[in-house]
């Protein structure tokens, strides 16, 4: 039996993500120039509801450090403290150590406190240090005196939930007790409309609670207390006048019930303010929010209304790839149907043949709704690049600044967890390598700031991201020249602009001098293109000497499913992804010239491009001895560069699932995965980018020196 509490804490551990999510947008947009206080709060509110779930686990690290951050906050609510480039710093600072602190009560590993330390320092000449004596206060509810000090309010409150304020996970005693710590609190609950037993529904709240609050203080903080559900309830919160002699109004006209007697809260070391509004929140964020004790409070300077937040809910992400794997199962047997259907010989208007092109297209729906599921926005990854950024910029001394675009652009989860580590390499690249120092971009009458770049897209069915820098460009003379220090290329090789550009990609490549926590260990883009690879990627690299470089990611939207052309070449049948395709042809004498002692190229339009015998390149067979009337496939690469595939027949055209080699067999060049077609024959899934990358371009049957063409 499953551990509700192991439950409970995994469930404020998923909405501490969403809260620190919420807190970094908060701190971005406040760095981007919003003065409006609803951003301030929104920072304010995440802190605070880090801290109050913490609390509640016994989480005290977390819990101390969030306090702390949390004073500064409010003294940015209480206009105390104005939010400059310096003091942004800090809290981006503490983001990052509120996420690390997160993370290591999550995962119950020790967390450093050295690095703690002199964030807390900071925060300390920011606000001061905190005073003991403040923390320790007497919260015994006060007894009623009919000799009320002039300053002292009476409110009259009627409140009437809604059965959404419980839906919610919200408790009346949590309001009540938020309200006796302001003053002293007399609750009367009434319930003219209570049905009969038999008539009750459970989840229909028919009581009405008559309150009558003395404090001091003003009524915007008493509305304070009631800012998680004013949308949950029908709530009337009126000033009684008090008169000459200090006795108190009569209670609103309620039929007698017994006074309800609130427990006092025990006293608390941390005395806070009461929580501004916040979205709907779920259950436990809502226990995690729940007002804490505060003698003060700041009011409110704007009040925001939840608009229609669409329900969600929270599935194990076994379950989401298991039905992942049963849509591929459908996909595999509706291929099955279609091919026994065909095998069968029915009429192309049969009932049948009918029945199944219906079935084909509710399969293809069902598919994309599911693949829909695991759809997330990349803007958690981006996110992480942020502080990726603020460290590397911190460690190296060059001011950057990280503009990002298109963070809602939905891509598959796994691709996203595989991405974070090649997109780290290259968020660093582009500050450590691509920025020049600030004196040298003074120099060029540049900005002393750089700016790193990171977008997402859809484009023709894949996910592009670029990382790109508005820094000096590659400096190609020295790339090469390097490349022939340390052996890779020889030295009278004539190379390409884009030829030296991919030079950056292997393995042991780096133009850093010397040896530092970012780099020159030879060790950085040959992985990024691996994981790049193996993801079903492209990355390519454009430049310009003192504009900048950028790098573009070409990623398929899933992993799970893909349109490919069925192809056969010697008796093997093949799968060759279908974006990659161009187009198709039958090749003439014409078409094809010889190049060298073993390879071909063919004239498509005037322009030559490289002929590859995929069977040859397979190892299935030993190369043709003529190619005229051969099929050929025009594939293209990242980088715009083609190549002519030769196949021995295209059999079909569909979609396959994708089954993953990886595990069983490690990397295979050439080969992406593997599907299993409708009479239930294995199809390996050509990666054509890498196997143009890979390939000997033998095209002639006599032996001759390898040949290389990517």
């Amino acid at each position: 039996m499953s551990d509700p509490m192991a439950e409970i804490r995994a469930s404020f551990f998923i909405e501490c993500e969403e809260l620190l999510e919420a807190l970094q947008d908060g701190l971005q947009a406040l760095s981007d120039g919003a003065t409006d206080s609803e951003t301030v709060n929104i920072v304010f509110r995440a802190v605070h509801s880090i801290k109050g779930g913490a609390g509640a686990f016994g989480l005290d690290d977390l819990v101390a450090f969030a306090h702390r951050f949390e004073t500064a906050l409010d003294e940015v609510r209480s206009g105390n403290l104005q939010t400059d480039a310096s003091v942004l710093k800090l809290f981006f600072q503490c983001a990052d150590m509120l996420t690390d602190l997160v993370h290591s009560s999550r995962d119950g590993s020790e967390h450093d406190k050295t690095r703690e330390a002199p964030i807390l320092a900071d925060l300390e000449k920011l606000v001061g240090a905190e005073d003991e004596q403040e923390d320790v206060a007497d919260f015994q509810p006060m007894a009623l005196s009919l000799d009320l000090p002039p300053d002292q309010n009476t409110f009259s409150i009627v409140f009437e939930p809604d059965a959404e304020l419980f839906a919610s996970g919200n408790e009346p005693l949590f309001i009540f007790r938020a309200l006796q710590d302001i003053g002293t609190l007399e609750v009367t609950c009434t319930h003219p409309d209570l049905p009969d037993l038999d008539a009750l529904i459970a989840d229909q709240c028919k009581l009405i609670w008559h309150l009558t609050l003395t404090t001091t203080e003003p009524e915007s903080t008493v509305r304070e207390a009631f800012d998680f559900v004013e949308d949950l309830c029908k709530l009337t919160i009126s000033q009684d006048a008090v008169s000459d002699t200090g006795a108190l109004p009569d209670l609103p006209a309620a039929p007698p019930a017994p006074v309800a007697s609130i427990p006092s809260p025990a006293p608390s070391s941390e005395p806070e303010p009461c929580p501004e509004p916040a979205p709907a929140p779920g259950p436990v964020a809502a226990e995690a929010a729940k007002p804490e004790n505060a003698p003060t409070a700041k009011p409110a300077t704007t009040a925001t209304t939840p608009v229609g937040a669409r329900a969600t809910v929270r599935v194990d992400l076994e379950r989401v790839d298991r039905l992942i794997n049963l849509v591929g199962e459908i996909v595999i047997n509706q291929a099955m149907l279609t091919q026994s259907v065909e095998e069968a010989g029915l009429p192309p208007n049969s009932s049948v043949r009918t029945g199944l092109e219906e079935f084909l297209q509710l399969t293809r729906d069902i598919q994309e709704s599911v693949m829909m599921i695991r759809a997330q926005p990349v803007k958690s990854l981006f996110q992480r690049m942020a502080r990726i950024v603020r460290e590397a910029s911190a460690d190296i001394g060059k001011e950057v600044h990280l503009q990002t675009d298109g963070e809602n652009t939905e891509v598959d989860k796994t691709v996203i967890e595989r991405l974070a580590d090649p997109l780290t390499h290259m968020i660093r690249n582009a500050v450590d390598h691509g920025l020049e120092n600030t004196d040298e971009r003074v120099a060029a009458g540049k900005p002393a700031e750089g700016v790193v770049s990171l977008t997402a897209m859809h484009r023709s069915g894949r996910v592009v991201i670029e990382v790109a820098d508005d820094g000096g460009g590659i400096d190609r003379k020295k790339v090469h020249q390097i490349a022939v220090e340390k052996g890779l290329v020889p030295a009278d090789l004539p190379l390409s602009d884009g030829e030296i550009d991919n030079l950056l990609f292997l393995p042991g490549f780096s133009t850093a001098r010397e040896i530092s926590n970012l780099s020159g260990r030879g060790v950085g883009m040959d992985v990024v293109r691996s994981a790049i690879l193996a993801l079903g990627g492209r990355i390519s690299i454009t430049s310009e000497r003192a504009k900048g470089t950028t790098f573009s990611i070409s990623l398929p939207l899933t992993l799970a499913v893909l349109d490919g052309m069925v192809v056969s070449v010697a008796n093997e049948t093949l799968v060759v992804p279908l974006n990659s395709i161009l187009e198709t042809l039958a090749l003439t004498e014409e078409d094809i010239r010889g190049f060298g002692p073993s390879s071909h190229v063919v004239n498509i339009r005037d322009t030559f491009v490289p002929l590859l015998d995929l069977g040859a390149e397979l190892g299935y067979r030993r190369p043709l001895e003529t190619y005229v009337g051969s099929v050929v496939l025009l594939v293209s690469q990242e980088d715009g560069s083609r190549a002519a595939v030769v196949v021995d027949a295209i059999e079909d055209q569909r979609q396959v699932v994708i089954k993953g080699l990886q595990d069983s067999y490690g990397r295979v060049p050439g080969i992406a995965a593997a599907t299993i077609l409708g009479d239930g024959q294995i199809a390996l899934i050509l990666d054509p980018v890498d196997l143009i990358t890979q390939s000997n371009g033998h095209t002639r049957a006599a032996p001759s020196p390898a040949f290389q063409t990517g």
